[in-house]
């Protein structure tokens, strides 16, 4: 007997670079994905921040959980630049995690070069249209 369709939290196991973006989501690894996304060392997460125009740090739990795999945060903000809030930059500081806020395409072009070498990155990016 079937249950019918069960949803689940979006989820990519594994690291790969960021083919496209743009009309509100991404594609990578020859899927694609509508909304925002955390490109993390356990693989890319959909992410929907409460509010896009106001980051938070529990927006950020995945990304404090995973520290120790990361060095370097870049965060696209959208299409406009903004910076991290205090507070934020100060828990991922207490970590070790140097944030980088940016646009959306400077993150995933910055995303892809890092993780191309190799480098220990993760991206939090806001979907643009």
């Amino acid at each position: 007997m079937s249950a019918g369709l069960v949803m689940r939290a979006a989820h990519f196991p594994g690291r790969a670079p960021i083919e496209a973006y743009g009309n509100g989501g991404f594609r990578f690894a020859d899927m694609s994905h509508r909304g925002s996304l955390l490109c993390l060392p356990s693989g890319i997460h959909g992410w929907e921040p409460a509010d896009r125009t106001a980051l938070d740090v529990a927006d950020f739990e995945k990304v404090l959980a995973e520290a120790g795999d990361i060095e370097i945060l870049l965060v696209g903000m959208g299409q406009e630049l903004r910076p991290l809030p205090r507070d934020l930059r100060a828990a991922l500081k207490n970590v070790r995690i140097a944030a980088d806020p940016m646009s959306t395409g400077a993150a995933v072009r910055t995303y892809n070069v890092l993780l191309a070498e190799d480098r220990a990155v993760a991206a939090a990016l806001i979907a643009v249209d």
